[in-house]
């Protein structure tokens, strides 16, 4: 609550997640949430496992853990999506 006694309103923001096709899905989400739920939602829509897809904002990889607040994250932000590989020559 407010100092007036008024209930305080929750921030929502839009941000979306990117995966490196170029396709795009859009979340609404509360700046105080932690991005562990949005993470996981983004995986059961595209039947990928949660730990073979890493989570970036700004170059950085996201943690479960951290919340939009923690990392800075805006209203109308990018995450990228990328499918960890393995192997090769």
């Amino acid at each position: 609550m407010t100092e007036e006694g008024e209930p305080q309103q929750t921030e929502h923001i839009q941000i979306k997640v990117r995966s490196p096709d170029g396709s795009e899905v859009y979340f609404k989400i509360k700046k105080k949430t932690k991005l562990e739920k949005l993470m996981s939602t983004y995986c059961n829509r595209l039947g990928q496992s949660p730990d073979a897809v890493r989570f970036l904002f700004d170059g950085e990889r996201i943690k479960g853990e951290n919340t939009a607040e923690d990392l800075g994250i805006e209203h109308g932000d990018i995450i990228d999506a990328m499918v960890q590989q393995t192997g090769g020559f």
